[in-house]
């Protein structure tokens, strides 16, 4: 499994949380989270796809 996809599952499992939060703090707490592990997964991918890039150059 890439560390994108398993950002990308991160960001699903935050959101469900705060989806479920009865407390605004919480619910809060869920989605920065979320919009963070958002961030990293596409951080990820551009590095997965310049590095597969990279080795299909070299293949």
């Amino acid at each position: 499994m890439r560390d994108s996809e398993t950002f990308t599952a991160n960001a699903m499992r935050c959101r469900e949380e705060a989806d479920a939060a009865t407390l605004d703090n919480v619910r809060d707490r869920c989605l920065r989270a979320e919009a963070a592990w958002v961030a990293m997964a596409s951080r990820s991918r551009r590095s997965e796809k310049a590095r597969d890039d990279r080795v299909a150059t070299v293949a």
